[in-house]
């Protein structure tokens, strides 16, 4: 790889109007990823069981109706709600009892006495343990299947325009706190001159407003992104409230409470810090600086760890600490690289040690996150299916193999950072001596204005002698390559952290499969008939007994309107499964007292939602066919 210098009379503004250029598209194509990414939130905790489970069949209306998860939930008021089938509250309204056992995570709500036969709907919404918003629905009949008249949202929680926001902030906030902890920790521990140069202040001063403007969007939004989904109830001083009660609520406020202190030491490293001229004093200072600044870095860190996927799941207390390193590493990394990046761009005066000194920064934090991430990527995939079966899996791949060209093209940056060369001690010299030659019998305000015009000649002068440095245009160009993949991979972890683990897919999968399917038992059903005749008015009772595919016992009990046995000329019965167009099946029971029939060796193909169809004649013209569908199997 060779470098050229820049052709005599070349355009000064050709290469940043390139780096422009660039950072467009990026900044395109990473909003492109977030959007993609911040759809409905994906189940960070699953549903793995129901009692009664989805589309069972009960003889009896159940007490109470219990649901059980793959990881810690927080319920509240109306988290689990049982409607009936013309949508009316079937349950007494109470808060979800925890009923939880050990590992078992499990929620239950009690339900009214007497509730008619029917088709029932569970809707239940709640917050995952790592903050993101889950809910489902799903349905079980008392004696059989009925129409229902329950509407559920079609949107699912946590998604609309308001969880695309929301993810956006994510975004937003990882990379302010990559700006303002990676910059800060670049000046202090590796340019301390940068302290006192403008670009480098903006760049610090920027990461903080942008994390902190950030996290105030994520809180106010946080109600309704987790409930109604309306960006109106973002203002709601209740809803707030409620907010700053759950765990993520809580981490926001203070990850704001420390941006405050991040902005003391902010004022401190570029005011107090950057003036000092005693080398002691500053060292000092620096060394308090540091261990302040760290304290603060590593707290704002610990409000990701404690509120989302380090937080939940197999050894969390060795997990969240373990977060709070990689996120620092990341800082220090992606955060230095930016701000090496705007130092070559922008000033003249960055010099081969402090790059030398962030590139030795940049390898151990290559080594912390190799060893956390590992650690972080066996925790949340746990096997070879999850990570090449899930989502999560995959973008886990994506973002190693960013890592690895990342690292690729770091080397190619090393090399040209122990090419790199400082400007000749005697041309700073001549620079600093030519202010004085001309401030010779001038008065003090003339002199000052010619001293700050030679200041400005003698930056554009050094800034032309550096931009002609082959080796630093080389490192130029192989820094903003390594910028432009950190700012995609930092988009691909923004996604990654609002995805189900893999881990957590592959065992709510795998508990869902072992789940026991619905008990087998009689399936009954009660049918009121009018034949329009002399004494023509009854009712059919039918019992399929065991009510599942294959082989079944049936038996039909035919009631006069005063409750006693009727006896009927004629007594017909027909199954049909209308969605795989199978049937009608006729059965012919044979009599086997008074009111009473029943047909032996009754065989039901398959499982699903079937039609019996029942007719009665009472006379010789009178009859009937009445009809109701019941799930079998």
């Amino acid at each position: 790889m060779t470098a050229t210098a820049p052709r005599p009379g070349a355009s000064p503004i050709r290469r940043p109007f390139t780096a422009a250029a660039l950072a467009a598209a990026l900044v395109s194509l990473v909003f492109g990823l977030v959007l993609a990414g911040a759809g409905p939130a994906s189940a960070h905790a699953a549903l793995t069981g129901s009692d009664p489970q989805d589309g069972a069949v009960v003889a009896t209306a159940p007490k109470e109706v219990t649901l059980t998860f793959s990881e810690a939930i927080a319920v509240g008021d109306g988290s689990i709600r049982v409607l009936d089938p013309s949508s009316k509250r079937a349950d007494t309204g109470a808060e979800p009892k925890d009923l939880s056992d050990g590992s078992t995570v499990r929620y239950g709500v009690e339900l009214h006495s007497g509730l008619p036969d029917g088709t029932y709907t569970v809707a239940w919404q709640a917050i995952s343990a790592d903050s993101h918003p889950i809910s489902g629905a799903f349905t079980f009949s008392i004696g059989a299947p009925s129409e229902t008249t329950v509407a559920l949202p079609s949107d699912e929680v946590g998604g609309g325009p308001v969880g695309t926001v929301y993810g956006i902030a994510r975004y937003v906030a990882y990379a302010g706190f990559t700006l303002l902890v990676g910059g800060a920790a670049f000046v202090l521990g590796c340019w301390p001159r940068g302290a006192s140069v403008r670009p480098m202040q903006r760049l610090v001063v920027r990461g903080w407003v942008t994390l902190t403007a950030a996290t105030l969007v994520m809180l106010l939004l946080r109600n309704p992104y987790t409930g109604s989904g309306k960006f109106a109830d973002a203002f709601d001083l209740d809803g707030l409230q409620a907010v700053l009660d759950t765990k993520p609520g809580a981490a926001l406020v203070s990850r704001l409470l420390l941006l405050g202190a991040a902005a003391l030491f902010i004022a401190v490293l570029f005011g107090t810090y950057a003036r000092r001229e005693d080398a002691l004093e500053k060292k000092d200072l620096a060394f308090g600086l540091a261990v302040g600044g760290g304290v603060v870095a590593a707290g704002i860190a610990a409000t990701w760890a404690m509120s989302e996927h380090a937080s939940t799941g197999i050894q969390a207390g060795i997990a969240m600490p373990v977060d709070v390193l990689h996120l620092l590493a990341v800082a220090a990394w992606l955060g230095g690289l930016v701000s090496i990046l705007v130092a070559l761009y922008r000033t003249p005066d960055i010099g081969s040690d402090a790059v030398r000194q962030f590139s030795r920064v940049a390898f151990g934090s290559v080594l912390v996150l190799a060893a956390t991430g590992i650690y972080q990527s066996w925790r949340q995939v746990g096997s070879w299916s999850a990570l090449t079966g899930t989502r999560y899996g995959q973008l886990l791949i994506l973002k190693v193999v960013l890592i690895a060209v990342l690292l690729a093209v770091a080397w190619f940056s090393r090399r040209w950072t122990g090419r790199l060369t400082d400007a000749a001690p005697g041309e700073a010299a001549e620079e600093a001596a030519d202010p004085a030659e001309t401030a010779d019998d001038v008065d003090p305000a003339r002199a000052a204005q010619l001293a700050r015009q030679q200041a400005v000649l003698t930056a554009t002068k050094k800034k032309r002698i550096r931009d002609a440095d082959p080796e630093r245009s080389g490192l130029r160009r192989s820094v903003l390559a390594e910028a432009a993949i950190a700012v995609v991979l930092l988009a691909v972890t923004t996604v990654l952290t609002s995805t189900e683990p893999g881990r957590t897919e592959v065992e709510a999968k795998g508990a869902s499969a072992a789940a026991p399917a619905p008990a087998a038992g009689p399936v009954n059903l009660s049918m009121p008939f009018d034949t329009g005749g002399q004494n023509g008015k009854g009712t059919v009772r039918i019992d399929i007994d065991p009510g599942r595919t294959g082989s079944n016992e049936l038996h039909v009990w035919v009631d006069g309107s005063d409750g006693k046995p009727m006896d009927v000329p004629e007594l017909k019965v027909a199954l049909t499964l209308e969605a795989q167009e199978i049937g009608p099946l006729p059965v012919v029971p044979d009599r086997l007292a008074e009111g009473h029939w029943s047909a032996s060796g009754v065989q039901i193909p398959m499982a699903g939602e079937w039609k019996v169809d029942v007719t009665v004649r009472t006379s010789d013209i009178d009859q009937v066919t009445i009809d109701k569908n019941v799930k079998i199997g």
